[in-house]
């Protein structure tokens, strides 16, 4: 969807690198950024705050990295505060660290409260406002194109709207190119948004942002109302990362703009490869990903109940707001207890018709996660309870038994030996030994020694991750254990699943079904299906 008659272009401006970066448990290295950086770029961001160039060397480093490349789209924005009191801005060292960052875009943030002025810098109100001015017509002096960060403006302008309205006339008369609107508590109601943007701008026609935080959960709302106002910049971060409840959510913020109000912002292209953006940053910065997370989330367009299932089978659009594909989602059916024949139908992918045979398999899902099996996650193994169903299933070895011993001896380390017998598809017996980190690598390892050479596509996969969780915690240490295996080759990633009182035979059952899986759809490959 094109922009409406008339609208003007809204910017994107992240601050993942930066902002996003003082949120609890986020750490970048000076790779990590410049790899999230190359990516927004990619993606076609139109601003990138690289940090705050006083504040430590990692930030310095960046800013040097950063002007030796080439930016395809984005332009690169250094952050900084006000001049000091106590000195001319040509003399202030973060005046000069922001200077001295080389990059086309210097953001200055300034404050708007009067009760920071006077009870957090402890300057006059007549002094803060020549700080504000100093700084902007310093930096412009510069060549910079100056972003100036009212802090706390919708706070600042409930307080006391005569002065919120001075800070801003500073900055735009020394030459601000744009003043962002900072809502710094995140407490701020998006009708209070829309109606103190309007306010300003009665009182100046300089291009207005947005920068809220998500401290009551309506950054996104808030950042959608100040648009509506008539900003034309949003600041935020990918997947909302940043101090305390994070900031507004990027990948929640263009499609709303782009597709659901009409606004150009991004483009078509940019808007599809949120998805793949979130995913990256999750990764990069080594944190969980949120699968409820709207738009881009592996939950945000799953469906679970089975009349939900049946109804997009007919019409997609009956239980999903848009096409997961504008945004680079997918659809997902979700097999659990609560799901119908259709629900299975729609899941399998096998094309099959027979409903006793779909009966068949729901009953065996509901059963088995009545004893605690789960298969949102274990797709693998729901894959196999369908083979068997149709007769696509056969086994590729027998076990007889399995042993795991643990020796513990005084300060040293403990050492897991485990022991596999079992008869391979062919009628050969295998009786393999091998030492672990613990009782499940060593299984493993002793599971691999034992087939690995007659099936030899085994050794491209490789666990990516390993899950338990109690089931009835009420049983204390005799309780069910559910284990879950997330598995990987070169093509593909699957996870399996295994439930028992013994931790130790339900990830036997997951390893074992997420060979079987591998084995299986190798076969179904060299035989063209």
């Amino acid at each position: 969807m094109g922009k409406g008659k008339g609208d003007p272009t809204i910017t994107i401006y992240d601050t993942t690198l930066r902002d996003g970066t003082q949120g609890a448990g986020v750490s970048l290295s000076l790779e990590d950024k410049l790899m999230i950086a190359a990516r927004l770029d990619e993606v076609g961001v139109d601003y990138i705050e690289g940090g705050y160039p006083l504040s430590n060397p990692k930030d310095v480093a960046f800013f040097a990295e950063a002007a030796a490349r080439q930016w395809k789209h984005a332009k690169i924005a250094a952050f900084g505060m006000t001049r000091r009191k106590d000195c001319a801005a040509a003399d202030d060292v973060g005046m000069n660290a922001m200077a001295d960052a080389n990059t086309p875009v210097c953001t200055v943030v300034g404050k708007t409260w009067d009760l920071h002025v006077t009870e957090v810098l402890r300057v006059s109100l007549e002094d803060n406002i020549a700080m504000i001015a100093d700084s902007v017509r310093y930096l412009k002096s510069k060549g910079r194109e100056v972003i100036y960060d009212a802090e706390h403006f919708f706070d600042g302008f409930a307080a006391n709207e005569d002065y919120a309205l001075k800070t801003i006339a500073a900055a735009v008369e020394a030459g601000a190119d744009l003043v962002a609107l900072c809502d710094t508590n995140g407490g701020t109601l998006p009708d209070r948004i829309e109606a103190m943007i309007a306010a300003l701008r009665r009182h100046t026609t300089v291009p207005l942002g947005i920068h809220p935080h998500n401290d009551s959960n309506l950054a996104v709302a808030n950042a959608l109302a100040a648009v509506r106002a008539g900003a034309t910049q949003v600041q935020g971060t990918v997947n909302g990362i940043g101090e305390r409840c994070g900031n507004v959510d990027l990948t929640s913020v263009v499609p709303n703009l782009r597709l659901k109000m009409g606004r150009d912002c991004l483009s078509d292209e940019g808007c599809r490869r949120m998805t793949e953006l979130s995913r990256y940053v999750w990764e990069v910065a080594n944190l969980i990903p949120r699968e409820t997370q709207p738009f881009v989330g592996t939950a945000a367009f799953a469906h679970k109940g089975g009349m939900h299932v049946h109804a997009i089978q007919r019409v997609a659009r009956s239980y999903e707001h848009l096409d997961p594909a504008l945004v680079g989602n997918s659809r997902r059916v979700l097999i659990s207890e609560l799901s119908g024949v259709s629900s299975v139908a729609g899941k399998v992918g096998y094309n099959i018709t027979d409903r006793a045979v779909l009966k068949n398999i729901l009953d065996t899902v509901q059963t088995r996660e009545n004893e605690g099996f789960q298969y949102e996650a274990a797709e693998a193994s729901f894959d196999l309870i369908v083979r068997k169903a149709i007769g696509r299933y056969h086994s590729f070895f027998e076990l007889d038994h399995y042993r795991a011993i643990v020796l513990k001896e005084d300060s040293q380390p403990p050492v897991t030996e485990a022991t596999v017998k079992l008869r391979i598809g062919d009628g050969r017996w295998e009786h393999r030994v091998a030492e672990g980190d613990g009782p499940v690598n060593a299984l493993d390892s002793a599971l691999r020694l034992a087939i690995q050479e007659y099936y030899p596509a085994l050794k491209q996969m490789h666990l990516a991750d390993f899950k338990v969780r109690v089931i009835n915690p009420r049983d204390a240490t005799a309780a069910r254990v559910r284990v879950i295996i997330e598995s990987a080759d070169r093509t593909a990633h699957w996870g399996t699943i295994g439930v028992s009182e013994n931790i130790i035979d339900a990830s036997w059952m997951a390893l074992v079904d997420s060979i079987e899986y591998l084995l299986l759809r190798e076969e179904d490959r060299q035989k063209g299906h």
